[in-house]
């Protein structure tokens, strides 16, 4: 990609906290140097999230601590099945994207997740172009999985609502836009409260499950570092998150996620994996020019679910810990 054949020279320049220009991300505003901006990033306006809601077609989420507007776009006309298992598009068939202001106030990024048929990933890739985005990442999520599904990063800079419109412009003849979605499935489920012990659960991972239909998730940032990407800080709502899905049942459940790692945590995390009987299904960026760069390790298993809670508790352990001359 153009935009990133200097990628290296550029982080140099970064941390020598000199200023990016000229054909920045998205040929767009220069982004300022990320080691030196010590300033909270500023919030979305009341009129800017109205705006990206609008544009988007559906209300969204605002995370006021993490000052950004995350939608959720699941793929409700999918019916996914995992080694033969029927599971519910919230296991990890959903996507997103998420906006929020550069720290220096200037501009802001949209970071997002698309969830696509193989055939429907490069008409996308087309019209993001089109739009004025840029792709940062396509890749699989799992193993075993009934139909095929690939999972591609969209990212871009400018002002909030524009951001929103691009997105908007881009998914507009994709299954991903809301006004093609089908309502989501009637079917009676328990939901995931009822079919796992999650104060167990709860406990041994350290963190509180989100209940979504028959399925709970862990989510967690990674609060010990400071990650930025186009000038933004990289936080939990806008994708730099681990995360553990579980569904099916107490003894017999399914786990999915990811880990969010440092180059030297990504051998430690997959022997801590391995070690509890969880399949490796894929390691990959999901962001380009981050800084540091990050590295994301997706993962499944079945099992009861304590086990599986402690696999990925485990994995989390790992991160954090000094690298210890590994980090290449």
């Amino acid at each position: 990609m153009d935009n990133f054949r200097n990628l290296t020279s550029r982080r140099t320049l970064l941390k020598m906290g000199l200023l990016l220009t000229g054909s920045g991300l998205v040929g767009l505003k220069t982004v300022h140097a990320f080691s030196t901006t010590t300033s909270n990033t500023p919030d979305l306006t009341e009129a800017e999230i109205q705006g990206i809601e609008k544009a988007l077609g559906k209300k969204g989420k605002y995370n006021t601590k993490e000052v950004t507007h995350n939608t959720n776009f699941p793929r409700n006309d999918l019916a996914v099945t995992v080694k033969g298992k029927d599971v519910p598009i919230s296991f990890g068939f959903g996507g997103w994207a998420a906006i929020k202001r550069t720290m220096d106030g200037k501009s802001a990024v949209l970071m997002s997740d698309c969830v696509l048929l193989q055939e429907e990933v490069n008409p996308l890739i087309t019209a993001a172009l089109e739009s004025g985005l840029e792709v940062g990442a396509i890749h699989n999520h799992f193993f075993y999985e009934e139909p095929r599904i690939f999972y591609m990063h969209i990212h871009g800079m400018g002002e909030p609502v524009e951001l929103a419109q691009k997105y908007a412009a881009a998914i507009s003849n994709t299954k991903i836009a809301v006004g093609n979605q089908p309502a989501p499935s009637d079917q009676k489920q328990d939901p995931g409260d009822k079919i796992f012990n999650v104060t167990e659960l709860n406990n041994i991972i350290g963190h509180e499950a989100a209940i979504n239909g028959s399925t709970i998730k862990y989510t967690v940032g990674r609060s010990d570092l400071k990650i930025m990407a186009m000038g933004a800080e990289m936080t939990s709502s806008i994708g730099l998150n681990s995360w553990a899905s579980f569904t099916g049942s107490e003894n017999e459940a399914y786990i999915a996620g990811d880990i969010a790692m440092l180059d030297h945590e990504v051998n430690q995390v997959i022997s801590t994996l391995r070690k509890h009987h969880i399949e490796i299904v894929a390691i990959h960026n999901h962001m380009l020019g981050d800084d540091p760069h990050m590295i994301f390790l997706h993962y499944f298993g079945v099992g009861p679910s304590r086990e599986l809670a402690l696999a990925f508790r485990d994995a989390l352990l790992v991160l954090g810990k000094k690298s210890h001359g590994h980090n290449h």
